[in-house]
């Protein structure tokens, strides 16, 4: 029966384990990096914006046009111009008669039509407009790789601070376990009394509690780092790296004004400040030129009469309503606003980098003392605990500094990730 028993056993944690991934941080990065769709998406507004930049092009491309036309009529304009097309005009067909009055007629029309933009000034301040934008994309794709990673670290982080608290707590269960059975034994034995023993039954369901809920946290962190790597199986995530202080991190003074999303913001102005250019230039005239090449039959694919036609525009909308006054307006305040929003942004973050740094000293501050609680409230347990099992202490006495003890593992476990967490917020912030 025993080893029925073990089997089993065996056969369940083989089980728990499958559905178990072992996974470093580095390995989290490298998935999400590969796989998560927040940077797909970014991938995809990239292309958006080449295609965007790609289109300009059209103010230096021509136009191509082919078409071809059937026509049958018997309408004295039509009919005698088709003539004309078809190079088949006789004397004959000058006659009143015929041209008052002519058949029924049939044109077959070949034409090729070509539009060449020569100068288009709002057009050419357009298409630097879309370059800059396309930059701009580009480092703002840079950004949020770099945003997810940081991300990544939190999520991480929370995972592991997760696994440590159920660790903690499970060392609590078993220790308020055994005060437990050793009450229940005093209790027997009327060396204590019932509501002492009560006592220690609510601590411990207290403590299966905590348990419960710090377990659910581990499965709520691992599916959000499942949802980062863009997962679909959800399967339990184990970290392999363990919560401890990165003692190689450095501390920069200030963020660094290369900073990709910045450098983006800044060229988003330029592209707003080269629209505004192109709205301006739309009061200025358009120079094209354009042309086409026409073979006419009055049979079905045939093509026995030819022409062309060559020629130049120069166009310009003098007034267009208040239309073009009131975009120009749009287009320099939009400016003003981007620049605005820079500097807001700027701010911010600054702000922003000085509260992690004070989180990061904080944290660091905190760190020494909370070691040393940590101790101090373990020898102070083990002390009450001897005591009690001596009949010296109260069991109230041993519950609190068991709860005690519990609790600085998790303020300590607590603080690690709080100074891991503000090195890796001041990184994203300055680099």
């Amino acid at each position: 029966m025993k080893k029925i028993i073990l089997l089993l056993t065996i056969f369940c944690i083989g089980i728990i384990s499958a559905q178990e991934k072992l996974l470093s941080k580095q390995e989290v990065i490298n998935n999400v990096v590969n796989n998560n769709t927040t940077l797909k998406i970014a991938d995809k507004n990239y292309n958006i914006s080449k295609a965007d930049y790609k289109q300009s092009r059209a103010v230096f491309l021509p136009n191509v046009k082919v078409s071809y036309t059937g026509i049958t009529s018997t309408s004295p304009l039509m009919a005698f111009g088709s003539l004309l097309n078809q190079e088949v005009v006789t004397q004959a067909d000058f006659n009143p008669i015929s041209l008052n009055n002519p058949d029924r007629f049939e044109n077959y029309n070949t034409k090729i039509e070509i539009q060449q933009p020569l100068i288009n000034l709002d057009g050419i301040y357009q298409r630097k407009a879309a370059k800059i934008k396309l930059e701009a994309v580009s480092l703002q794709k840079g950004r949020t790789k770099d945003y997810l990673i940081f991300e990544v670290e939190k999520a991480y982080m929370q995972l592991q601070l997760a696994y440590k608290a159920v660790t903690v707590l499970e060392q609590a269960l078993t220790t308020a376990e055994k005060n437990q059975q050793h009450a229940k034994n005093s209790f027997d034995q009327g060396y204590l009394q019932k509501s002492d023993l009560l006592l220690v039954a609510i601590r411990v369901n207290e403590v299966k509690n905590q348990l419960t809920t710090a377990k659910s946290n581990v499965h709520n962190a691992s599916d959000y780092l499942n949802t980062l790597m863009s997962s679909k199986d959800y399967t339990l995530i184990k970290p392999t790296d363990d919560l401890t202080v990165n003692s190689l991190f450095k501390m920069e003074d200030q963020i660094s004004t290369e900073r990709s999303d910045f450098k983006a913001m800044e060229i988003a102005t330029k592209a707003y400040e080269q629209l505004y250019k192109s709205e301006k230039m739309t009061f200025m005239p358009r120079l094209n030129a354009f042309g086409h090449f026409e073979m006419n039959d009055n049979k079905i694919f045939q093509a026995d009469a030819n022409n062309y036609l060559i020629g130049a525009q120069l166009s310009w909308d003098v007034f267009k309503g208040a239309t073009r006054y009131s975009k120009v307006q749009k287009s320099k305040e939009e400016v003003e606003k981007s620049k605005l929003e820079l500097a807001q942004y700027i701010a911010k973050n600054n702000t922003e980098f000085n509260v992690a740094k004070r989180m990061y000293l904080d944290a660091q501050n905190k760190l020494a003392l909370a070691e040393l609680s940590v101790n101090q409230a373990k020898e102070s347990l083990r002390i009450k605990t001897n005591r009690f099992k001596q009949g010296l202490e109260k069991a109230t006495d041993v519950l609190i500094s068991e709860s005690l003890y519990a609790k600085k593992q998790l303020e300590y476990n607590q603080t690690i990730f709080e100074l891991n967490y503000a090195q890796a917020y001041l990184t994203f912030l300055s680099n």
